[in-house]
């Protein structure tokens, strides 16, 4: 079983609205939408029934005109494993999830 791209972006998708939604930033309220973002993800993902073991982060960043430039390097079997990263935003707020699928 192969680590689907589209499959797994529905899901941080659907995991970013459900957490964040139409909320404004609040700095008292991000450590909060991290956690529900990657439990989310983590609940959804488990639920496919797939032979994966998943890694989850989430960063949540202010719009303030700051730059951010991550990057990430994976030694893994390109057949079976997969990583997919999603960008959400609002007219406040960057919400980035990346989540890496490691066939078992």
């Amino acid at each position: 079983t192969a680590f689907v791209v589209d499959e797994v972006s529905t899901i941080v998708k659907e995991a970013v609205e459900g957490a964040i939604g139409g909320n404004a930033y609040q700095h008292s309220r991000v450590n909060q939408w991290t956690n529900n973002v990657v439990e989310q993800c983590l609940s959804q993902l488990s639920k496919l029934g797939k032979p994966f073991k998943y890694i989850v982060t989430c960063i949540i960043m202010q719009k303030n005109g700051a730059g951010l430039q991550t990057a990430c390097s994976c030694f893994w079997d390109n057949t079976t494993d997969g990583s997919c990263t999603v960008r959400w935003e609002n007219k406040s707020m960057y919400c980035i999830v990346s989540v890496f699928g490691l066939a078992v």
